[in-house]
């Protein structure tokens, strides 16, 4: 059983490796030309070191986001949990709903000692008991 995990975990990191790793191409297929300028060293456009830098902050954010959902698959209590995760800037979003507040709080606690996560907001709400 645990082997499935460490599977599914390894899955998801690579996933988020191959997606953080790529490259942005125009619609005839060939790279943009702001990425183009990069790679040969040329003088860039005005905008385009903005351009950059958001993308290293969205591979940056599906990294934690990968890293997250990870953790929480991997925490016995909580693999079995609806909880949606999303980063921007750093930032995790927790949604979905949980059995209790002890899950809840171990799912903030295992997403703030994420690497990389500065911030995490709870937006998980308790499953209504019938």
């Amino acid at each position: 059983m645990n082997r499935g995990y460490v599977m599914l975990l390894a899955a998801l990191a690579a996933a988020a490796l191959v997606t953080g790793g790529c490259e942005q191409r125009a619609p005839g297929g060939g790279l943009k030309i702001d990425h183009a300028t990069s790679l040969t060293g040329k003088l860039e456009q005005p905008g385009s070191a903005d351009r950059a830098g958001s993308e290293l902050a969205a591979a940056d954010d599906t990294l934690i986001t990968t890293k997250v959902k990870a953790a929480l698959l991997a925490e016995p209590g909580l693999k079995s949990q609806q909880i949606e995760v999303a980063t921007k800037d750093a930032t995790v979003t927790l949604s979905g709903s949980v059995e209790s507040d002890i899950a809840r709080d171990r799912a903030k606690q295992i997403a703030l000692s994420t690497e990389g996560v500065k911030n995490v907001v709870d937006n998980m709400s308790p499953k209504a008991t019938t």
